[in-house]
């Protein structure tokens, strides 16, 4: 029996699942991956497996990169709010016929304990911490900043896997660089050494030691919600993934591409 060709793999990365889903397909002859960072993190850790750096050019670049690599299957594990990246994968796949997945981690849920501000925008959350000035934990990226130099009249800490840009950055705030996972003991202690009275963080998913740090601390926290999930077939985890994967190979044609 001959057995089907290795099934070429793009998986848009730059989250923990896409890096587990790497690690799952290292060194298996059936899957030739490559894994693409968008370039946001200046020193992404390095994957087991074959990857490339930067953007496409929009949907019909990422289109011309799967026909020229001659790729049979797309994994979408990109960022829940990577909105326009998931936007031209949609229409990348479409028009080249070749089956996408989305991997995306479940959001959060509120619990009894927590004390939940629900917005729609991070420009709503910049708005939504009021007048008073307030200590701030911003845990929502480096690029999303600019919005609270509107409320220059709170104290914020940020954290961020690189240093933010000066030109984003509120007037009274304090920047940290760290990189997860962290502990919930690690985050009580860093909300307690700031003295911080509320968190602003976006509905990644994911760890949520965050979260349970600011429920023991009874800090209040103000959650951006998702944008809508992309349109098409839809996992939660790696493991889910490779199952999809493993379906496409064993359903390829063991002619080649």
């Amino acid at each position: 029996m001959v057995e089907p060709p290795p099934l070429r793999t793009l998986i848009l990365g730059g989250t923990t699942e896409a890096s587990a889903l790497a690690r799952l397909l290292a060194g298996d002859a059936r899957f030739a991956p490559i894994l693409s960072f968008a370039g946001r993190t200046l020193a992404p850790v390095p994957p087991p497996i074959p990857h490339r750096l930067g953007g496409f050019g929009g949907a019909a670049g990422l289109a011309a990169y799967l026909r020229a690599e001659r790729l049979a299957a797309l994994v979408d594990a990109t960022h829940p709010f990577a909105v326009r990246i998931s936007a031209n994968a949609e229409a990348a796949a479409g028009a080249t016929g070749i089956p996408r997945l989305v991997l995306r981690r479940p959001g959060w849920t509120a619990i009894p304990g927590d004390d939940w501000r629900r917005v729609d925008t991070v420009a709503e959350a910049a708005e939504t911490l009021g007048a008073d000035p307030r200590r701030v934990f911003l845990t929502i990226g480096r690029q999303d900043l600019l919005p609270f130099r509107a409320a220059p009249q709170h104290s914020y800490l940020l954290r961020s896997v690189d240093p933010p840009d000066p030109a984003l950055v509120p007037p009274r705030a304090t920047a940290i660089a760290a990189r997860g996972p962290f502990s919930e003991a690690a985050e009580r202690a860093l909300m307690a050494g700031h003295a911080i009275e509320l968190v602003v963080t976006k509905n990644s998913g994911g760890d949520d030691a965050k979260l349970r740090a600011a429920r023991a601390l009874g800090l209040p926290v103000i959650i951006v919600d998702r944008p809508p999930m992309p349109s098409g077939e839809t996992v939660a985890d790696a493991p889910a993934a490779l199952a999809w994967l493993l379906a496409h190979h064993a359903a390829a044609d063991p002619r080649g591409v």
